[in-house]
């Protein structure tokens, strides 16, 4: 392991003193603006983070979401190179997606860069000729190894044919990994706010960890330090641009006691291994599964807040309840759940589709949120009653009281004091 510990690695390209970027350099406009939505890479202008060259940043926040920090402690600890580059030799994509006409229609790709796997080969000579430009999205290949696609091929509702489902019941996916690259003004229109508002409320809500949100109003991309993206894609990638493909999709947030875990409280990893099965079924029958997974733990609240709602839950007058359900997590978090769905339409923008055939999912937000960016939706696929675990049952029934799609009736629910059940 090499160690930088204050020698001439560590120091150079540095000062004596500190930098800060709050704000313009001297001299005006940026050597790299941005053009957001425009059909041209070249003419978009590359996405410039790093912070071994401030003076040509132009954008806010830098590389690795909520992983940057992890980046500052290693070279606070002196094993890594604050100015190293990364060696992008044979990193490009493992498998061809885009260009897409959404990719530069008005307001359809407001939180990432859809030119971000492509940065290797688009912005080549920009590269070769000294300036640090890097990726936010990756994509390769790989094997999902899942002990229920085994046993969807014991009970024969799956079966191998060597291409998507292997022998042994792994399944044959492309990975694609997004790093969040918000477009501040696309980002406020979403939310129905105006640029002004969204810049101060990210200012303030971070404790000021971020001053150009509020004195650089040039720069208009942010790369917020939040968890990313990862899409999987089942079938031949290529037929993505062919408009009659039929698509199998879940979109999918982020529940890791769930997912990973097994946790029995909730209908997440149930319903995702569902959506998988669904996918490779539709890759077989000559269509494409898509799942989207969201990192948004605990409904966008975070872990903590997650399991003292589950204790506030579990320990109320009554104990869990359906009717409670959601006014057990505002009491504690201030708001029913914070994943807001506006931004959750934009990587099947991204990967080109405007229709969606099968849509593995109960959600009347992610359905709404799809609609409103004319997204269609032929189909609706709720989760099959016989998984859902026990435990799950309550979170279930106050779904589906509260809007989620089901074609069964929804359970007539009050809230504590006789209200009909809502989850705002």
């Amino acid at each position: 392991m090499a160690f930088f510990d204050g020698g001439s690695a560590m120091n150079s390209n540095r000062t004596d003193h500190i930098r800060l970027t709050s704000h313009p350099e001297p001299g005006g406009k940026s050597r790299f603006p941005i053009r957001w939505g425009a059909p041209d890479p070249q003419a978009r202008g590359p996405i410039v983070a790093t912070v071994s060259q401030p003076q040509h940043r132009n954008v806010i926040g830098t590389h690795g979401g909520s992983y940057a920090l992890y980046r500052a402690l290693a070279v606070s600890a002196g094993v890594l190179d604050p100015i190293r580059r990364p060696d992008l030799t044979n990193t490009y994509p493992a498998a061809t997606i885009g260009p897409f006409p959404q990719w530069s229609e008005p307001g359809r790709i407001v939180s990432l860069d859809p030119w971000g796997h492509l940065v290797a080969t688009t912005f080549k000579a920009q590269i070769s000729g000294g300036e640090d430009i890097r990726p936010t999205i990756a994509i390769t290949r790989a094997r999902l190894d899942l002990a229920e696609m085994r046993d969807a091929i014991r009970a024969r509702r799956l079966k191998p044919d060597g291409k998507y489902i292997i022998e042994g019941g792994s399944l044959s996916v492309v990975k694609i990994a997004i790093d969040p690259v918000w477009y501040l003004p696309g980002i406020a229109e979403r939310f129905g706010t105006t640029e002004t508002r969204l810049r101060r409320a990210l200012f303030e809500q971070t404790a000021g960890m971020f001053p150009e949100l509020v004195t650089r109003p040039d720069m208009r991309v942010f790369l917020p330090p939040i968890g990313g993206t990862t899409v999987y894609l089942f079938g031949d990638v290529e037929k993505l641009a062919d408009p009659r493909t039929k698509i199998t999709c879940r979109v999918h947030d982020e529940c890791n006691g769930s997912d990973v875990f097994g946790s029995d409280i909730c209908t997440c990893r149930p319903y995702l291994i569902h959506g998988i099965e669904e996918c490779a079924r539709s890759a077989q029958a000559g269509g494409l599964g898509v799942i989207v997974y969201n990192r948004k733990e605990g409904r966008a609240l975070g872990e903590v807040t997650k399991f003292l709602v589950y204790n506030a839950r579990k320990r109320q007058e009554g104990g869990d309840q359906a009717s409670t359900y959601f006014e057990r997590t505002e009491c504690v978090a201030g708001v029913q759940d914070a994943r807001f769905q506006q931004l959750m339409p934009d990587p099947i923008h991204w990967l080109g589709l405007r229709r969606l055939d099968r849509f593995v999912s109960m959600s009347d937000m992610k359905y709404n949120a799809l609609a409103s960016q004319g997204i269609e939706i032929v189909e609706r696929i709720p989760i099959p009653p016989e998984l859902v675990p026990p435990d799950a049952q309550v979170e279930i029934s106050a779904k589906r009281a509260a809007g989620y799609y089901s074609p069964a009736p929804p359970p007539d629910l009050t809230d504590p004091v006789g209200r009909p059940l809502e989850k705002y």
